[in-house]
This record gives structure tokens, C-alpha cells and sequence, in this order.
């Protein structure tokens, strides 16, 4: 027998398949990884100038970009920020809107919260897992700074192999906001003065931080003295338009992050289906107009089942204050055409402003879909918390208050302080949980004057919480405002809606079957609302009305459970106040 000998050939050809092996061992890994991804970014937030409506001003902008940059990811991915703060003059955080932050509780971007400010030239890491699909975003949380434009958009998609309970061809993210002309450091003055000195209403309203002031894109059909905006398209204020192919089904993913304006959109000879709000599915519903509140997202579904030889004008205007700002103006373009065919009707006009009706029946049309990401509210409460919004007189300053008490965040975060026991860090009383059953709220308050304060609502861990939230009389005669409030760290169910005072015969309104599942919820006017949701999340976290002016003035309170089982707590959050000065030895805090 002749002797075995291997050529080259077979040399290279057993290589080959270890080769082989080895490169689907590695595509398997980074399978494995983007089912669980990572995504980095590297941001510095800096003043800029900019033209969101056609006159250049200030504007917070991330990385030069006028809103932030879009943030992706996949349900169950973790986002990693590092955030570098390059304003000369003051700190800056930024707040995730809508994600739990469940295990990362110093991430959850509020000053004198959750964290420290970051200061100027300094950066901070968040880093937190988007648990849930839905439609977010991301926004300033020190003074106010959303104002001055730091925002942008925050999409979580399926994790991979999930699937949405509907169908759609394509997808659209709209983020609005409002604009003023005049500084948000003008506006916090103002607010801070005596006597008060308001900034009025917004200048103009924007689409993905886009829109005209001084023209109008539909000037032939108005009465108005506006002339026809003259745009390139290549302007910064450049409408944002929806490009569509006929006969689809498209999802529009819609945020509010306005400081101060209450919207509707409306899309003209289209209807909309409603399948989201705040990350949570709902039963489908179909609507002429949206309603939408600062803090709140949708998705809608849009079929593009109109005659494709025409396009179409998407509307925005304001809801519940007497609008002194134009509505903002965008074009649902059909591919068949050019986006520059201006609609041959008129936009659909927003309805009148202090039309409550419409806007409650919205909001009542809206339930959560029995599916299995939306839990079931418990059948009862361990504690019931009844917070009445009013405003108020103190030494001559105005500011807005819950139940007599305007919120004034302490210089040491409250999660490090009542992780590590600093009694003297924040007010040990125990702040009001209910308002004198005599109080009418269809009355400017008899007594005006109020109290700062900055107790917390200390919650049992696991306890399941109600809270009423209570409208009334501001300081002027037959005048109450829209309340929009958010919950960090949690998901509420909206357990129903009143008119007049709460009474405990109004728990028989209740709706425990299928409220809503969501983290921003409405008050109207005279009204109230009544929230569900369990303390399971270790933190503390802010409870407060989203419009900016008003928590800038007082309008929230502090709730905070578990936080005795909070661990490594960087040492970045809570580098100020009273835990900067005592407990920087370590990388981590507990």
C-alpha cells in the first residue's frame, strides 16, 4: 500500500470549513446581539442658530440638529447616551418621556429628581433598556429647556419576531411642538416676576421643528393679510412633507412635546384610526381630527384611498386656549403628484378651541386593546391620594399649586437622599393627600395665598395607588385650563373622567374593564380624572402637568417607593448637594 499523503488542496479545503464554522459562529453571535442590541451615541447639546419658522433665533440643539436626532431600537435593546453638556452658562439633563427606567432609576434624566444637573463641560452617561414598544421621546427636564428646543424623537420597535396587532406599508413620525420668538430665559423671568409677566401664546406651531411664521402655505384660501409662503424647499423651515403611495396604509406615529399648547391634527378628506397612545395598544377607533395633549403619543393608521391626482393638507391648531397662533400647515403628497401642487380645498379647520365636548368624547373613545402587553388595573386601591390643582398668590408672586403646596426641588436629588436617610436634604412633612371637602372649585380660591414645600408621597413597595386629580377656578373669574399630567417611572390606568368636584359616588363611573394604559393623562377644565397604578418600580419619581410654565411655577409633587433596593447608583447622579459632599468614595453609591 502506497503511503497517505495530503495536498495542499485538502489543506486549504479543511481551512475553508473552520473558516466557515468560525464566521456562523460570529453571525450567530451578532444575531444573538441584535436581538438584545446596543446602540451608542455621543451628544453635545449646545445653543445654535436656527430658523424653525423663517426667523432666526436660539435654538437647544443636539449635535447641530434642530429637533434632537431620532433614537431607534428594538424592545429589550439597551440605549447608551453620553451626553457632553457644552452651554457655557448652565446644566442640562434630558429626560427619556415614556420609558420606565425599571432598574436604572438615576436615568431618568430630572434634575433635583433623579440626578444632579450635568454642568458645563461635563458629561454624564445614561444608559437603560426600552423595555416596551411604542411611540416616545426625549426632552430638557431642567428649568425650561424644552422650550428652548431640546427635544427629538425616541421609536421603539417589536423586539424581533413579535408582531403588531395591525397592519401597515409604511411608516411617518410627526413630533410637534410651539415656538416663541422671545428667549426661554425671557420666559422663566417673566414667570418669575412681580407682578407676573407672561410671554403670551406661542408664535408659531411646528411639525418635526418646521413650520412658517409671517406667510402662510395656504394664503389663497385665507381672509387673512399673510402672503403665499415662497419656499425652495431647502429651507430649515422648510415644511415637513408625507410622501404616500396610493391605495397603503401608513402609520403616523405622533408626539406632543409643546411646552405650553394643547392640539388637534386633522388630515383633509382623510380619516384616522387610533391603534396607540403612550406605547400601549388601544381598540381601533376611527376619527376625523385627533386631539392631542403636551406629553401624549399616538400612532394612527392612514389609507391613502383618496383621489391620488390631488394632495392634501395635514392641519394643526389649538385646543383650550383662545388661539392667538396660526394653525401650522403640511401636505400629504400622493407620489402621483408634485409635492409643490398646493390642495385644491381649504385646510380643515381646527374646532373652536373651548369646544370641550369634542374633546371629551376623544378621550373617551379611547380603551385599551385586550392584549396580552396590557395588564388589568387591580379590582381596588391600598391608597387613595386626592390632588387638587389651583392657582395661587405667594408674596405677590403667582404660581400654581397642589393642594396649597407649590412644588421647590431641593439642591440634593431626592433619590440619593432618601436612599441614604439625609433627613435635613428635603421637608420631612408629609405633604397633604386630599383638599377641605368645602372647597368649591367653581370659584376663584378664597383664600389665594400659598406655601412652598418639597415633601414626598412616600408609596408602600408593590401597593396599588389611586390618585384623583381635581381641577378648579385659576385666580380669574369663570377661568380653568387643561391639565395634562405625566407620571414618571409608570404606566396608570385612566380609570375615568368628571365634571364638577369628585365624589365618592363617582367611583361607580369607574372604568375597571378596559381603561386605558398610559403615562400622560388629561384634566379638563372644572373636571376630573381619576389614575390607577402600582408602585413596583424603586425610584423616585416627579408627578406633574406637562405644561412647561406650569411646573416651572409649581404645578407637581414627588412620589418615590422601594428605593431601599436601589443599588449602584453612579457616582455622576448625585454628585451635588448633600450626597456630593458626603459620599463621593466610591464609583457607585450603594
Amino acid at each position: 500500500m502506497g503511503t497517505l499523503s495530503v495536498d495542499p488542496f485538502s489543506r486549504s479545503f479543511k481551512g475553508l470549513i473552520v473558516w466557515c464554522i468560525w464566521l456562523s459562529l460570529i453571525q450567530s453571535s451578532l444575531a444573538t446581539s441584535h436581538k438584545t442590541g446596543h446602540h451608542f451615541y455621543k451628544w453635545e447639546v449646545e445653543y445654535m442658530y436656527w430658523s424653525p419658522d423663517g426667523v432666526e433665533n436660539i435654538v437647544m440643539g443636539i449635535d447641530g440638529k434642530f429637533p434632537g436626532p431620532t433614537i431607534r431600537a428594538r424592545a429589550g435593546d439597551t440605549v447608551h447616551v453620553q451626553l457632553t453638556n457644552k452651554l457655557s452658562t448652565e446644566g442640562v439633563v434630558i429626560h427619556w418621556h415614556g420609558i420606565r427606567q425599571k432598574g436604572t432609576p438615576w436615568a431618568d434624566g430630572t434634575a433635583a429628581i433623579s440626578q444632579c444637573v450635568i454642568n458645563p463641560g461635563d458629561t454624564f452617561d445614561y444608559r437603560f433598556t426600552v423595555d416596551r414598544a411604542g411611540t416616545y421621546f426625549y426632552h430638557g427636564h431642567y428649568g425650561m429647556q424644552r422650550s428652548a428646543g431640546l427635544y427629538g424623537a425616541l421609536i421603539v420597535d417589536l423586539a424581533e419576531g413579535e408582531k403588531e396587532p395591525f397592519h401597515y406599508d409604511g411608516e411617518f413620525d410627526l413630533l410637534l411642538s410651539d415656538w416663541w420668538h422671545k428667549s426661554v430665559h425671557h420666559q422663566e423671568v417673566g414667570l418669575s416676576s412681580q407682578p407676573m409677566r407672561w410671554i403670551d401664546e406661542p408664535q408659531t406651531l411646528l411639525i418635526n421643528g418646521r413650520g412658517q411664521y409671517g406667510c402662510s402655505l395656504a394664503a389663497h384660501y385665507s381672509k387673512s393679510p399673510l402672503s403665499q409662503c415662497n419656499i425652495t424647499g431647502h429651507e430649515q423651515w422648510a415644511p415637513y412633507i408625507l410622501h404616500v403611495d396610493p391605495n397603503k396604509t401608513y402609520r403616523i406615529r405622533i408626539a406632543s412635546s409643546t411646552s405650553l399648547a394643547s392640539l388637534n391634527l386633522a388630515i383633509g378628506n382623510h380619516k384616522m384610526m387610533v391603534v396607540e397612545a403612550d406605547g400601549n395598544y388601544l381598540q381601533p377607533f376611527e376619527t376625523n381630527d385627533l386631539d392631542i395633549y403636551s406629553g401624549e403619543s399616538y400612532s394612527v393608521l392612514l389609507k391613502t384611498s383618496q383621489d391620488s391626482s390631488q394632495n392634501y393638507w395635514i392641519s394643526l391648531g389649538v385646543r383650550g386656549r383662545k388661539p392667538k397662533t396660526p394653525q401650522a400647515l403640511t401636505i400629504l403628497n400622493y407620489k402621483t403628484n408634485s409635492a409643490s401642487k398646493l390642495p385644491i380645498s381649504p385646510p380643515p379647520v381646527t374646532p373652536r378651541w373651548d369646544d370641550y365636548a369634542h374633546s371629551k368624547a376623544f378621550s373617551n373613545k379611547i380603551k385599551a386593546l385586550d392584549h396580552k402587553s396590557i395588564p388589568k388595573p387591580p379590582p381596588t386601591y391600598h391608597r387613595r391620594i386626592a390632588l387638587l390643582n389651583t392657582q395661587n398668590m405667594m408674596n405677590g408672586y403667582t404660581k400654581w399649586s397642589i393642594n396649597n403646596v407649590s412644588l421647590s426641588l431641593p439642591a440634593t436629588p431626592y433619590l440619593g437622599s432618601i436612599r441614604f436617610g439625609l433627613k435635613n436634604a428635603f421637608d420631612q412633612t408629609k405633604p397633604p393627600e386630599d383638599f377641605p371637602g368645602d372647597y368649591d372649585v367653581m370659584k376663584r380660591p378664597v383664600n389665594s395665598n400659598t406655601n412652598t414645600g418639597n415633601g414626598v408621597y412616600m408609596l408602600g413597595y408593590h401597593s396599588t395607588v389611586d390618585v384623583i386629580l381635581q381641577n378648579a377656578n385659576t385666580l380669574a373669574e369663570n377661568n380653568s385650563e387643561i391639565h395634562p399630567w405625566h407620571l414618571h417611572g409608570h404606566d396608570f390606568w385612566v380609570l375615568g373622567y368628571g365634571e364638577k368636584k369628585f365624589t365618592k359616588a363617582d367611583e361607580e363611573k369607574f372604568n375597571l374593564k378596559d381603561p386605558p394604559y398610559r403615562n400622560t393623562a388629561v384634566i379638563f377644565p372644572y373636571g376630573w380624572t381619576a389614575l390607577r397604578f402600582v408602585a413596583d418600580n424603586p425610584g423616585a419619581w416627579a408627578f406633574h402637568c406637562h405644561i412647561e410654565p406650569h411646573l416651572h411655577m409649581g404645578m407637581g409633587v414627588i412620589f418615590a417607593e422601594g428605593v431601599e433596593h436601589i443599588a449602584k447608583i453612579p457616582k455622576e447622579a448625585l454628585s451635588c448637594g448633600l450626597t456630593g459632599k458626603r459620599f463621593m468614595t466610591g464609583s457607585h453609591l450603594g
